[in-house]
Order: structure tokens, then sequence, then C-alpha cells
């Protein structure tokens, strides 16, 4: 009788061990729209196991077969339960419907896992439906600006989209928009950012902890994916707020199998102060600017295995002068017409394949293009007679620069079980750099060319990581980052290992920690004290090397309950072959070889970050605080001392609140505060006296003496913005008014300052130049 028994415990127990595995896949979208979702929560409560859909809305599941009780949880949206006895592999296809009486305003640490499950640090998704509620400059509401409230992110200056990331600069932040590098992202002169909320489905900030599947920058990854368009009828939206317009439309070409969307939008200050200009100057002047926003998209299913996406985006700003004048001279005809601009903007485009090989391997492959051009030209035409005889002179100048890029990619998500998650992929682009190139033609001088000559290189990389459950309390994800890059003789590799892990405290709390390090091969050589964007992107060289960092941060995260979560994070981040200028070079030395005016050096920031957010109620919204350093260091600079980088910013503090009176109304406000950013002040001026000859020649020189560099901080910045939006449903579809007061007690915070003369008290004082006072806003949004 024992044998009996220990042979049916042993079969039992082979059973158990080898019983037969099954995997559930598919992908999950929104009901009403057929919108792909990212990051929804798979849940069996049988196993106490799940999986998450990825950027793609795809996910994978393997347990044992038998019965399964699976959960599929969204913010946002209904829950969805799927539960049945499973004996083979299964493909699904979930559509969560929108949850309306769950009106939230969520800043989640990610979207499919509660803030302490997840082994990602420094990351946020910033949702785009509720961002529409907060107050906005002159009625634009700008996804940049949304991501400058976040701890351990900076504006940089007053009323600017530029991001500096844990000490980094802009060029630092590897911006994506459907997969494609953007290397200029403002518009405004870096007021606005160049991402029309109407055309984005999703934002994700990743500022610390980089998984291996993104390289190529040091400070942070916006990954920001553009809606697919309604694959279920016509929709459509906009806005016409004070500066600024804009509409999107999308819908089905064939109904649940292809899907479009179109959204544009266009600034028209020129519009408005072109016929005041006009009829000041008798219709002879024009001065204008503007900038315009152009998305497009098409989404096509082949088969439950295949689908292809299309997508573009086009921008630009554009700045122009034109004057006419026509009289006489001597008695004679004299017409002078003179023209002068700039314009800056990006071209991209992408072709994109999903495939899904097998239930447990997904496959996306893309080729993309984008190109960033900055242009400047001026040009006139003089035309007259002398004694009958026409005579003229002309000029045309135009400066140009800008990168271009091809590239290919390729990338895998493998879920062989519940314990592992497995990403691998490669890329290879296709550099070309114009650093600069000056054509003019003159009258009597024929045509000159300065500058430098374009430039190719070539960049590629290749990672694999792994997100692993190590136990029920240890999760990690680690993987290894590889890259290189072509220019000239030289061939750059950098091996960059990254890992994070978390430990369950309990179910509510958990640590974090993280190592990674990162390497740039390109580099923007930025004019400070410029308000143009005349920054040049120029490659890693033979003489130039690339930028390379790595970062620490340990973390602690908890689920408070009632919608709250709290976050504090620490980092450390070190950082090398960092460039700028020489003192007293800029953009305008065109005749010499821009490496020859550069300086390279290293920096390090480190800081404590902490957050605390309310998902859930009526009131929702977070507070966000940052304590930081940052410095720099280069061995031509400073005499070769450390000091502040300019936007090395202290404290940081900001408040975000957003406040549901009812169906139709809703209030918001944003508070923030932060110390002076630093800069350059002259401790010492005075006349030099030169004399070559005392009998023909004396010059007087006024010298400036600085101890050191950014030796003076500004004074701290700080503002509270208040917005209301009326909200109606319509026969048509649903409509809101949006009123919005920015600076609402008119702090004069500094934008730049300058030596000036104090002739009350005959001395030079230090003068503060602000920006923005108090500025009421109205928009008008519909939906339909």
């Amino acid at each position: 009788m024992k044998k009996i028994i220990f042979s049916l415990s042993l079969v039992l127990f082979f059973q158990a061990t080898f019983a037969q595995r099954v995997t559930i896949n598919g992908t999950v979208k929104d009901r009403e729209n057929g919108e792909t979702l990212i990051g929804v929560n798979i849940f069996d409560k049988v196993s106490q196991k799940g999986s998450v859909t990825n950027n793609y809305g795809f996910f994978s599941y393997t347990t044992q077969s038998g019965e399964v009780d699976l959960v599929f949880s969204f913010v946002g949206y209904q829950s969805f339960v799927f539960k049945t006895f499973l004996e083979k592999d299964t493909t699904l296809t979930v559509e969560l419907s929108s949850d309306f009486q769950l009106e939230e305003f969520v800043l989640e640490e990610s979207r499919g896992e509660n803030i302490m499950e997840s082994t990602q640090m420094g990351s946020i998704n910033v949702p785009l439906r509720q961002i529409k509620d907060l107050p906005a400059l002159l009625g634009e509401v700008d996804v940049f600006k949304i991501l400058q409230l976040l701890p351990g992110v900076q504006s940089g200056s007053e009323g600017g989209s530029g991001l500096y990331v844990r000490g980094g600069g802009p060029d630092q932040n590897l911006v994506l928009l459907d997969g494609v590098p953007v290397y200029n992202a403002t518009h405004l002169f870096g007021f606005f950012s160049v991402f029309n909320a109407d055309a984005i489905n999703n934002v994700e900030l990743i500022k610390g902890g980089f998984p291996a599947r993104y390289g190529g920058r040091l400070s942070s990854v916006i990954d920001i994916n553009m809606k697919e368009g309604n694959m279920k009828k016509f929709e459509g939206e906009g806005s016409v707020g004070l500066i600024a317009s804009k509409f999107t439309l999308e819908g089905p070409i064939v109904k649940d199998k292809t899907s479009f969307l179109v959204s544009g939008r266009r600034t028209y200050l020129d519009l408005i102060t072109r016929p005041i200009i006009r009829n000041q100057s008798g219709g002879n002047d024009d001065v204008g600017y503007f900038f315009y926003d152009l998305n497009a998209k098409v989404n096509h299913i082949f088969d439950k295995n295949n689908r292809l996406y299309l997508s573009y985006y086009g921008g630009n700003d554009i700045a122009y002068s034109r004057f006419l004048y026509q009289g006489t001279r001597n008695g004679e005809p004299y017409n002078s017409n003179e023209k002068a601009g700039l314009g800056w903007g990006n071209q991209i485009g992408a072709i994109r394949w999903n495939h899904v090989f097998n239930k447990k391997l997904f496959a996306n492959f893309t080729g993309t293009y984008t190109r960033y051009n900055f242009n400047l030209f001026a040009e006139f035409l003089d035309t007259w007679a002398e004694s009958g005889v026409p005579k003229e002179e002309f000029f045309t100048g135009r400066y140009d620069s800008g990168i271009r890029d091809y590239a290919y990619k390729a990338d895998f998500d493998f879920i062989p079980n519940t314990d592992h998650y497995i990403r691998f992929g490669g890329m290879h682009i296709f550099h070309r750099f114009t650093p600069g190139v000056y054509v003019s033609r003159e009258t009597g001088l024929g045509e000159t060319k300065l500058g430098t000559d374009p430039e190719n290189s070539q960049e590629y990389a290749f990672y694999v990581e792994d997100d692993v459950n190590v136990t029920e309390r240890i999760k990690v994800n680690a993987g290894l980052h590889f890259s290189g890059f072509l220019t000239g003789s030289k061939h750059y590799t950098s091996l960059q290992p990254r890992i994070s892990a978390r430990y369950l405290l309990d179910e509510k709390s958990s640590v974090k920690a993280s190592y990674v390090q990162m390497a740039q091969f390109i580099h923007l050589l930025t004019n400070a004290g410029l308000g143009l964007p005349t920054d040049l992107w120029v490659p890693s060289t033979e003489t130039i090397a690339p930028q390379e960092s790595w970062q620490a941060s340990m973390g602690y995260f908890r689920g408070i309950g009632m919608g709250l979560e709290f976050s504090v994070e620490a980092y450390y981040k070190g950082m090398q072959g960092l460039i700028e200028y020489q003192d007293g070079a800029s953009y305008l030395n065109i005749e010499e070889n821009w490496q020859n005016k550069v300086v390279s050096g290293e920096g390090r920031s480190y800081g404590v970050e902490l957050l605390l957010q309310k998902k859930l109620g009526k009131t929702t919204g977070w507070v966000g605080y940052t304590w930081s350093k940052t410095e720099r260091r280069f061995d031509e600079v400073n005499f070769g001392e450390w000091f502040p980088f300019r936007y090395d910013r202290r404290h940081d503090v900001s408040i975000t609140a957003v406040h549901k009176i009812s169906d139709k109304i809703d209030l918001s406000g944003v508070w923030v505060f932060g110390s002076g950013n630093f800069i350059s002040v002259p401790t010492q001026a005075y006349n030099h006296y030169d004399a070559v000859s005392d009998e023909f020649y004396r010059r007087y020189m006024y010298l400036e003496h600085y101890e050191s560099r950014n030796n003076f901080q500004m004074r701290s910045y700080h503002r509270l913005d208040v917005g209301i939006n009326f909200n109606k449903k319509k026969s048509w579809g649903e409509r809101t008014w949006n009123v919005s007061v920015y600076n609402v007690y008119n702090r004069q915070n500094p934008f730049y300052m300058d030596i000036a003369y104090n002739y009350a008290q005959q001395r030079n004082m230090l003068a503060q130049y602000s920006l923005f006072p108090v500025i009421p806003s109205v928009s008008y949004r519909f939906k339909f």
C-alpha cells in the first residue's frame, strides 16, 4: 500500500511539474476607436502572475494548462475579465471601454504596473487626455511644459520649452516621435515644443535606469507615440487660441482594417500684424513670423500577425521682412528692395512593419528619415538711372546648417514565460552633417563660399535585455548596449552595461537601484546669449571624442492608498567629452573649422528627487521637489577649475492640481519655484590706453575682468498659473472653453541680465530684464 501511495504521489508530482504549458497572446485596443493601448496590465488571479502590453499593444502570457482568470486593467478604462479553462494556445483581441465615471488625473511611474512593482527607475508616463486640463500659456497646451513640472527636469529659462534633465543639456535628450529622432523640438525661439497634443497618443520620459534598448544620448529619453487613427468611425477635434489654431481628423479608410490621421497647427501672428504694418508703410513693408506643424499617419492591418504603419511629421518656423522704397535720386528714378528672413524646421518620415512570428515572439521593423535644417538669408537689389543709363547693385547671402539621417532598425520582444521578458535588436544610421555653409553673390565680386564641407558618418548599435523575476520579491532588468560610430578614419565603439533591480519590502513598498553607462556620438554647439536656433549639430571626429556618462541611482517607492503614491530617488551622474565654444568663438566665424573653436571637458551632477502623486478622486495632481547640484570643468576655461553649470538649480518645487467641480466645470492650478540660474558677471572693469603713436593714433579699450565662470546667481524664479474649463456636451459632440491666467501675481522673473549704466548714481549696474508679466488667455476646444 505504501508503494502504491508513493507511486501515485510521484506521478502527481511529475504531472504538476511537467504539466502542459499554454500561451495566451494578442493585442489590447480601445473599443471606441481601435487604438492599441500601451502598458495594459494583465494579471492572472490563479497563478498570481501576469504580463503587460508593449508599445504596439501586443502581449504574451504563458502558464500551465487549466483554469485561468485574467484581468486586463488600464487607467481610465473599465477592467476586462477573461476566465476559462485552457488546454491549448489561444490568441485574443481584447477591447477595453473608457470608464467615464472615473475621471482621473494620472501621472504614473508605469502605466501597467504599480510604482513599487516595476524595475524601471526615473520613468514617468504622461497621459495626454488629462494634460489639456492644465493652465496653458497663450492658450497653447504644450507637452514639454508639463515635463518641466516633473522632478529632475528644468526649463532653462522663462517660458522656454527646453529640457535640462539631471544636469544635462538639450542635446543629451533623445526625443523620439514614432521611433524617429527629432533634433530640434521647439517653436517660437524655444517657447513652444513642436508636438501637437491632439495628434499624440502616449508620452514617456525616462531620466535614469535606462533600459538597454535605448541609446545615443546621455540624459533622457522622451518617447512620443502618435495616434494610429480611428478604426471605427470618423472623428475630429481642434481648438482656437490667441496665437494658434489646430485641427485633427481621423477615421477608417476600411473599417477595422485601415485608418488614417491628419493633424495640423498654425500660428497667425503674421496675419494679425500684416495689415497694421502695411498700413503704416503704405503697403511697402512686410514683417512677420509664424510656425506650423503637420502630422499624418496611415495604419493598415493585413491579418492578426502583420500590421503596417506610415507616419510623417513636418514643421517649420519662418520669420521674414521685406522693405520696398520707390523714389528719385538726382531727379531720376531710384528703387530699393530689401528682403531678409530665417527659418528652421524638421521633416520626419517612418515606415514600420509589426510581425508576430509566434505566440511568444513579436518583431518591429522600421525604416526612418529625419532632417533638421536652419537657414538665414538676406538680399537687396537697388536700381537707378544715371543720365538715363540703367544701373543696379545687388547682394544675396545665405547661411545653411543642419543634419540628415537615414536609418533602419529591428526590435524583437521574446516572452518565453512569465518570469522573463527578453528584448533584443539593432539599428544602423547614416548621418550627414552640415555644420555651416555661407554663400554670397555681390555686384562686382561674384560668388563667395565659406564654411565647413558636409560630413558623413555612420552609427550602429545592438542590444539585449531581460526583465526577469528572480524571486517573488526580487526583479531585475539587465542588459547590454553595444554601439559604434564611423567618422573619417576613426572608429569609436562603446559597450554599455545597464542594470536595474527592485526588491519588494511588502505589498505596498519597494526599494530600487540602477547603474547605467551611456555614450553619445553627436554634439550640439550652443551659442549662449543668442535667441536664435543657431546651435550646430556636429559629429564626433578624429580629434573630438564622443560624450560618455555613467549614472547610479537608488530609490524608495510606496503605494500609500486612496490613489496616493510616493517616491524618493537619489542619483549621481558623471559626464566626459562635453564640448562648448571657446571664449569669443561662435558660429559666425565660419571661415574657421568648428573643431578649432571648441574645448572639451567634463561634468557632474547629483541630487535627490521627491514625488507625491494623487491619482484618484475629484482632486488630483502631484507635488515634486528636487535638490541638485551640477558643475562643469574645462582645462581652457575658468583656470581649469570646476564652475556651476548655467542651469544648475539647487532647489526646484512644482505643485500641480486639478479639481473637478462637476461634469461641466473643473479647476486647475500650477505653482513652481526654482533657484536662480547662474551667469558670468565681470568683477572689475577699466579703460585701457593703447598709444601706437601719440601723434597719429590713440585707442581706448574697455576691458572687463571675470574672476570665474558663472560666478553670479540670478533671482529665484516662481509663478502661479490658474485655469478653468467649461465643458458641455452638444448634439454634434463636445466643446470646452478654457480660461487661463499665466503668472497670476505678476512676478517679474529674470529672463536675462546685462550691465547697464545708472545715470542717477553715475555708475554701472546689473540690470534684470523680464519677459512675461501676468498673461490671461482663452481658447475654444471642440470634438465631434
